[in-house]
């Protein structure tokens, strides 16, 4: 029973509708607003219910520090001992006892206990707090768990809580469910609207933080990280009214003892720096006045380049409610919002859940072990992107924790008991000695915490560079490196010390790791199992440059302490902001070629390559070793002709015809055959369009290829050839009487005739050497007139015609008038048409 004595909260309005519900249904949804008080009521009040009798309560909480502050509120309310009726169970951490009914738990702890015992043996009821935080594993131990009580255990019920919930989505998912609706316990909060500033974020909340102390009450600020928490606290605490207050951050990777001091009322008025881990979890006493920088650090996916990226944006409307209403749990209170009324306005409705744009690499493992090849079978309130969860799997079976069915391997099995992402598992179950073991669980430790090691790093690092910034770190491990009191230290040593107990090693194995010995052990073939995808090789000259296994870029960033090395692999790899951007490199590690020949025998085997070098525009061939992108080792080789084709002709057809080596022979039979062509005198004729030509390489060019390897060579071709057999015998002789080449005029020259326009071929011919021709000539087997381009004695162009017959009966006379006096050596006959033709001046008598 609940302690009589404690207050009534408004969420005890709708126990009972609630205990009714789960008397009939197994599923049910519960939206309370913030001061409800559904974390700590609601599972009191359910656990007395018939159908729970011998059976216990699992609650699940998003976060490890609001798991252990709900079950000591719930213990304190029972008046006993914490790990008696309630008890919690968090990573590195429990306080439970046989007489334990409601357990309090992280999400990821449920997906342990699903994997070793499915049918979750004395558990009657599973209550998911907070679930509008929607991380990974609260979506699918809510699915594995949807999974178990429809085939397993009919009568397990699952309750969903959360302050702000899509309830008609989730409901219509979990087949109609009933939904109960609380009231909170909240007062009025004043918005302020400080404006979309240019300010530094720090410069801003001084501001506000100054107003705020206008106002009663402790400050709580939101901000999006531990570095921005960092910058602001240092600011702060340079202003007058400073030593007024105590200024304590508030971010997961604190010691729990730091935590507290943040959340549990102090001797003076306190200034909490927060993450959104203070947004709905946790309940900080005392507080009066919230400044918001509306910002969040929010973790997304990019499945093409196979990279996380951190970038801070804006938060949702809903997280924007609930941090103000963190200002008005005890009394009215007021909340500064670093943005306008505008910004507020264009802000998401609700955030995007985070299996809809996170690397589902684990989430996948899961998967496979719970033997589910195909995400799409399981109930989900958003089902995880196909995309993503391809990706996830495609890592897993580079990693060999499954095979290409998507099953088990028994490396991925060892992989799955280890606490840890499965590249660093695979890496861990992957050493074989006991002090590569050790080793290999050190880097995993580092790999899994690399923001609380690097801080210490640069301040230890004196500007020094290295070949391995996690050599750097470890030669540190055991030194003055990090604070172990501070920014997760005691969580990383407790960490490392579960890793060494599921390994069966003795903390004095690692006595063995002795820095000059670290070499000897193989950083490169650990690491290089974690990374396979990670691999980089420097790009030529560009000594920060890399290209990655994968064929994108990537830089060494300012976090790095390493030197330019000629391989490494990207342990902590971002994909930069903004478009064809260089990923970061923040972390990374010196490799050998030879450690890397080693750990991809069979993707590094000698190939024969032919390939187009783009500098030499040529065709040319390498034996090779190769891993994606990379090229390890090379030796020239001959060009095969059979290869090189295929190269030459995709430079034709990326290139156009034009690279071809056309000239005035061959220009001239393309436009003769495209003449035939576009006047239909054959059948049968072949088009000889552009894009004719370019799809018909193979028939009427490649004979002509072989042995030609370089673009030079290909334009020193004669295209006559090549083009002549387009056409068979017959119509070769069939274009030399359609189109020939050159025509026969009265003076007895045989003149060329221009196609270039298919549709009307020319004739550029002197005046006097038409005389006594009355009609324009003929080609096309006399279909087509030539254009006849009339030219004088000089051969300049005089006029241009198809009907010579007018021209003599209507022009000639104003061109005799006009050239007779300049050209007088030259004939200009009254009558043209019965004049004889002649090439030269005039004849003499």
């Amino acid at each position: 029973m609940s302690d009589i004595s404690s207050p009534r909260l408004p969420v005890d309005a709708v126990i009972p509708h609630l205990q009714q519900a789960l008397r009939t249904h197994t599923c049910a949804l519960l939206q309370a607003e913030p001061g409800a008080g559904k974390t700590t009521r609601v599972p009191l009040a359910l656990l007395h219910e018939p159908w729970l009798q011998g059976r216990r309560i699992l609650m699940l909480e998003p976060r490890r520090l609001a798991a252990v502050h709900a079950a000591r509120y719930m213990s304190k309310q029972l008046r006993e001992r914490l790990g008696q009726t309630v008890g919690y169970t968090i990573r590195h951490e429990r306080a439970v006892s046989a007489s334990t009914r409601i357990e309090v738990i992280t999400e990821g702890v449920l997906t342990r206990r699903l994997q070793h015992d499915p049918e979750l043996e004395g558990v009657g009821l599973i209550i998911f707090d907070e679930f509008h935080e929607r991380n990974i594993h609260s979506d699918l131990g809510l699915a594995l768990s949807y999974e178990v009580q429809q085939g397993l255990r009919p009568e397990l019920r699952l309750l969903l809580m959360s302050a702000t919930l899509e309830s008609t989505h989730i409901a219509t998912q979990l087949d109609q469910c009933p939904v109960l609706h609380s009231a909170g316990r909240t007062y009025p909060v004043t918005i302020h609207y400080c404006g979309d500033s240019s300010l530094a974020l720090a410069q801003q909340v001084s501001g506000a933080v100054e107003q705020g102390l206008q106002h009663q009450g402790d400050i709580l600020v939101f901000l999006p990280g531990a570095g921005e928490i960092r910058r602001c606290q240092k600011l702060l605490r340079t202003q007058s009214w400073a030593q007024e207050v105590q200024i304590l951050p508030l971010y997961g990777a604190l010691s729990f003892e730091e935590q507290q001091r943040a959340i549990l009322p102090g001797s003076r008025r306190k200034v909490v720096l927060a993450t959104n881990i203070a947004e709905t979890s946790l309940t900080i006493e005392n507080i009066g006045v919230v400044v918001d920088s509306g910002l969040e650090r929010q973790l997304l996916f990019d499945v093409a380049r196979g990279m996380n990226s951190l970038p801070t944006r804006r938060i949702a409307q809903s997280s924007a409610i609930q941090r103000a209403g963190r200002g008005g749990r005890q009394r009215a209170g007021h909340c500064y919002r670093l943005w306008s009324e505008a910004t507020q306005q264009s802000l998401a409705p609700h955030q995007c859940p985070e299996i809809m744009r996170s690397d589902l690499s684990a989430l996948a493992l899961e998967l496979a072990c719970w033997g589910v090849e195909d995400g799409s079978k399981l109930r989900w309130i958003d089902p995880p992107p196909a995309a993503h969860l391809n990706a996830a799997f495609a890592l897993l079976h580079q990693l060999g924790a499954v095979d290409q069915e998507r099953c088990l391997t028994p490396l991925g099995r060892r992989m799955a008991q280890l606490p840890l992402h499965p590249r660093l598992a695979r890496m861990v179950a992957g050493a074989t000695t006991s002090a590569e073991q050790a080793l290999a669980c050190r880097l995993a430790i580092i790999l899994e915490h690399p923001h609380q090691f690097r801080r210490n790093l640069h301040q230890s690092a004196g500007g020094r560079t290295s070949s391995s910034d996690i050599l750097d770190i470890l030669e540190g491990w055991s030194g003055q490196m990090y604070e172990s009191r501070r920014y997760g230290g005691k969580e990383i040593e407790r960490s490392l010390a579960v890793l060494l107990r599921k390994l069966n090693l003795a903390a004095n194995v690692e006595a063995e790791l002795a820095v000059d010995r670290i070499g000897e052990l193989g950083i490169g073939e650990l690491v290089l199992a974690a990374y396979p995808d990670r691999v980089a090789q420097r790009r030529g000259s560009k000594r920060e440059e890399y290209l990655l296994r994968s064929g994108g870029g990537a830089r060494l960033s300012p976090r790095s302490n390493m030197e330019a090395q000629e391989w490494l692999v990207a342990l902590e790899l971002e994909r930069n902001q903004g478009a064809g951007a260089h990923a970061l490199i923040h972390m990374g590690s010196v490799v050998q070629i030879e450690q890397i020949l080693r750990a991809f025998p069979a993707e590094t085997r000698w190939r024969h390559e032919t390939f187009w070098d783009a500098d030499k525009q040529r065709v040319v061939a390498r034996r090779c070793r190769r891993l994606g992108a990379l090229i390890l080792q090379e030796q020239p080789c001959a060009v095969e002709p059979e290869d090189a084709l295929p190269l030459l002709l995709q430079q034709i057809r990326t290139r156009g015809l034009e690279t071809l080596g056309w000239n005035g022979a061959s220009t001239d039979l393309y436009a003769r055959i495209s003449f035939v062509a576009q006047h239909h005198l054959v059948n049968a004729w072949p088009p000889v369009t552009p894009e004719y030509l370019l799809a018909q390489l193979e028939d009427w060019l490649s004979p002509w290829l072989l042995g030609i390897t370089s673009l030079q060579e290909l334009q020193r071709l004669d295209l006559c050839p090549p083009l002549l057999a387009l056409l068979s015998w017959s119509q070769q002789q069939q274009l030399d009487k359609l189109a020939p080449q050159k025509v026969k005029v009265p003076s007895g020259s045989h003149l060329r005739v221009d196609y270039a326009d298919p549709h009307q071929p020319r004739l550029a011919v002197k005046l006097q050497e038409l005389f006594g021709l009355r009609q324009s000539p003929r080609v096309g087997g006399g279909q087509v007139l030539l254009l006849l381009e009339l030219l004088s004695p000089a051969r300049r162009p005089i006029q241009t015609t198809t009907d010579l017959a007018n021209f003599w009966d209507t022009t000639y006379t104003e061109v005799k008038k006009e050239l007779k006096g300049r050209y007088p050596k030259h004939p200009w006959p009254d009558d043209p048409t019965t004049a004889v033709a002649q090439r030269g001046v005039k004849r003499r008598r």
